[in-house]
């Protein structure tokens, strides 16, 4: 999950010979508070963490807030250095920032001691939610929760004998799942006016919100797949030429022509639940979505039940990525329980805790989980999930990320929905951009 940072904007095998936590690994019972988002998957850590409890002799409590409130709550906090959160289960993008600014305690050390090894846990997390700087061996939260963002639809839809008929007729292939941009958008366009059930459908949800992130966890899943890139790979703060390529032109420009072609009307400022809202209520044939959400699909008494299937994002003429969310979980430098608040990490970590986290609607990152024989058949969106995180691709996570996300947000936004300029023009003003954001931190 990609939630704004605003610091810049305001200033089985993994556990070799670890034991469960008991009630003598601390000298003295305490109170922990574990802080993230409020969301379901909080709901089913709490339920998780009865058992730490009963283990350790501590107490856990939880500051749970609304994801839209979520960053700059945190941020106050953690740039006051206060103590209300022992526990952080922070977004992938502020390990950069909460790094540099000693806000996160190092787990190099504790790792080592515990014989926690992040090999053992699924590579894009590791550099996704747990290292700084990226690509070096420096590990500031363990990976908490995998998530990225992919596609859900309507299964029962598709197979209808009618529209299976008259889609093949069309296309000559079958109404399924697309495998790449091209097929998403046939499908889209197929189903964006159609009436089923005596009620008028669209093609499909996309991220489009301006005030956050939304529309550039949205825009990232075509423009990466058409060949956008964030720089030079051998010249970093490099952007010319990359960011700004006539690949990436045509992603945005793929990203606009979804938009404008298939999504329902009113749909100009959606990211998560909007979308939500929107294929629950059977309004659409697709949505784009983070992982997350899908438990709460297969359990809707609308759309769950075998009536919705899952498929990653599609590959473009350019590659084939997704957009990374999901978060790690770290300790706060400002703590005065960090002790008792590693415990918890230990105990997290533990292979069958982990197994226990996925059963609870959690996505671990836990190579032991997710590459047992049975994982791919325990949920019917199991193995898009493992297929999605295979292709991650992540925004910037620099300690500016807040600056060169709303950069991108405005120029993006103003393209696709507003209709301003040209997809080259926005991009070539990102670049201009982020160049003085690099340019200001003495980057460039």
């Amino acid at each position: 999950m990609r939630h704004n940072f605003m610091k810049s904007v305001a200033a089985a095998g993994m556990l070799a010979g670890a034991v469960a936590v008991s009630s003598t690994s601390s000298a003295q019972a305490e109170d922990l508070t574990l802080c993230w988002a409020a969301w379901d998957p909080a709901n089913a850590l709490v339920e998780l963490s009865k058992d730490f409890e009963a283990k350790s002799g501590h107490k856990m409590k939880f500051e749970f807030v609304p994801w839209p409130n979520f960053a700059d709550r945190m941020l106050n906090e953690l740039n006051s250095g206060g103590k209300l959160c022992d526990l952080m289960i922070g977004d992938s993008q502020w390990i950069g920032g909460s790094a540099e600014n000693g806000h996160y305690v190092k787990l190099n050390d504790f790792f080592k001691k515990e014989g926690i090894d992040m090999a053992d846990f699924i590579p894009a997390t590791v550099t996704g939610y747990a290292e700084w700087p990226k690509g070096t061996p420096n590990y500031w939260a363990l990976p908490a929760f995998g998530d990225v963002v992919g596609w859900t639809y309507r299964k029962d839809w598709f197979a209808r004998p009618e529209l299976q008929a008259e889609f093949k007729q069309k296309y000559g292939r079958d109404l399924d799942a697309p495998k790449s941009l091209e097929e998403l958008k046939q499908v889209a366009e197929f189903f964006q006016g159609r009436e089923i059930d005596g009620k008028k459908v669209y093609g499909a949800s996309i991220y489009t919100e301006r005030g956050s992130e939304g529309i550039t966890m949205g825009v990232t899943n075509a423009l990466y797949n058409y060949g956008f890139q964030y720089g030079n790979p051998d010249k970093p703060y490099e952007l010319e030429g990359f960011v700004n390529s006539e690949q990436a032109a045509k992603g945005l420009e793929f990203y606009k022509s979804l938009y404008d072609c298939c999504t329902p009307p009113g749909s100009s400022d959606w990211y998560m639940s909007e979308n939500i809202d929107a294929y629950k209520s059977g309004q659409v044939a697709m949505q784009m979505n983070f992982a997350f959400i899908w438990p709460g699909v297969e359990a809707d008494p609308n759309v769950g039940g075998g009536k919705s299937g899952y498929f990653p994002n599609p590959a473009g003429p350019g590659g084939h990525f997704a957009q990374l969310g999901g978060q790690g979980i770290s300790v706060v430098a400002y703590s005065d329980k960090q002790d008792a608040a590693l415990e918890y990490i230990k105990w997290f970590a533990q292979p069958e805790v982990q197994q226990k986290w996925w059963k609870a609607g959690g996505y671990s990152a836990l190579r032991a989980v997710v590459e047992d024989p049975g994982f791919a058949t325990s949920q019917p969106y199991a193995q898009t999930f493992l297929d999605s995180m295979a292709i991650v691709k992540d925004f910037w996570a620099e300690p500016s990320y807040a600056s060169l996300l709303l950069a991108m947000q405005s120029r993006v936004h103003n393209y696709v929905v507003a209709g301003q300029g040209t997809a080259k023009e926005a991009l070539d003003g990102l670049v201009k951009d982020w160049d003085e954001v690099f340019e200001d931190e003495g980057k460039k």
